[in-house]
Order: C-alpha cells, then sequence, then structure tokens
C-alpha cells in the first residue's frame, strides 16, 4: 500500500512539472483580469477596447497603424444586429480607445422587425438632433453642430464625448439613436 502512495505522489509531481512546462510555452495569449479582455503579446503597441455587437467584447493590442476592422476581427466579428451605419471600418486607431457597435435593432425585442430610428450625426440639422434623439436637448443639439462646423465630420460616435454638454451619462443614452452615415 505504502508503494502505490509513492507512486501516485511521484506522477503528480512529474505531471505538475510537464504541465508548467506547458504552460511556460504557451504565452502568446495572455487573458488579463477582466474575462472578456483578449490579447496577444509581440511586436503589438495599440490598446483598444470595443464592446456592443461583436462576438468577444473586450480589449485588444494590435500592431501599430491597424484599423477598426482590424479590432473588429480581432473580436471575432460583428454579429447580425450591428449598424455598419455608426462606425467606420477604415478608421486607423490609436493606443487607448474605445468603440461601440451599435445595435441596428432594438435588443430587448426580440420581435423586432424595423430598426431603431437614428439620426446621422454628420448630417442632421440642429432641430433633426433636438426631435430625433432624446438625450439631446436643444442646446447639445446646437452644440453638436457646432463642434461639426468647426472639427469636420465625426468619425466615430464616441467623438460625441468630445462635444460640450455630453458625457458619459448622455452618451450611454444615445448612443443607439444615432449613425455616422445614411
Amino acid at each position: 500500500m505504502f508503494k502505490i502512495i509513492i507512486a501516485v505522489l511521484a506522477i503528480t509531481v512529474v505531471m505538475l512539472i510537464a504541465l508548467a512546462g506547458v504552460d511556460a510555452m504557451t504565452t502568446d495569449i495572455v487573458e488579463p483580469n477582466d474575462s472578456n479582455s483578449y490579447v496577444m503579446e509581440g511586436e503589438t503597441n495599440i490598446q483598444a477596447t470595443i464592446s456592443g455587437e461583436v462576438a468577444r467584447p473586450g480589449t485588444y493590442l494590435l500592431e501599430e497603424g491597424a484599423t477598426l476592422s482590424d479590432l473588429i476581427a480581432s473580436a471575432g466579428g460583428t454579429n447580425g444586429n450591428a449598424d455598419s451605419r455608426a462606425y467606420d471600418i477604415s478608421f486607423v486607431l490609436e493606443t487607448k480607445m474605445s468603440f461601440y457597435i451599435a445595435p441596428l435593432f432594438d435588443i430587448g425585442d426580440v420581435c423586432a422587425t424595423e430598426p431603431i430610428p437614428k439620426v446621422n450625426i454628420n448630417a442632421a440639422t440642429k432641430s433633426e438632433l433636438d426631435e430625433g434623439v432624446s438625450a439631446f436637448s436643444s442646446s447639445v443639439a446646437e452644440a453638436i453642430v457646432s463642434y461639426r462646423n468647426d472639427n469636420g465630420l465625426f468619425r466615430r460616435i464616441e467623438e460625441l464625448k468630445d462635444v460640450k454638454g455630453i458625457g458619459t451619462a448622455t452618451f450611454e443614452k444615445c448612443k443607439d439613436f444615432v449613425t455616422l452615415r445614411d
């Protein structure tokens, strides 16, 4: 009986050593504490976060010069409910950026047949913004038009946070109701 216990312990020690060696060799993929974040080690230097209508929302490290298309591919692609009018796949990433892929249909309505009514932030007038998006007051709608005139067209919906009067709370309320193009 004593010999069996010694043999089992010896096998356990050998297996632990073998598994530790295998674990040390597989360092290509690192999973940070956030279970929804996946990053690749190596020659990467752009960190970007993606959420919304993608297969695997999270934070990814990509090569410099990567585009939103590369980030979406790293996240497993968009799902069938992604509104392609709300993002620009050619957008070149900068580190620490975050992107939200808005839904086309209301997520809470499983039988939705009509897309969510949305307003194009790059073309809408002040009154269209004010009336079309309940999260926008008249002054915020005016600030959006002014920002667009001063800085050019919006390249991503997250740029709305740069507009005076739009903070995180307002952005969270409006992000599903705006697009970058018709």
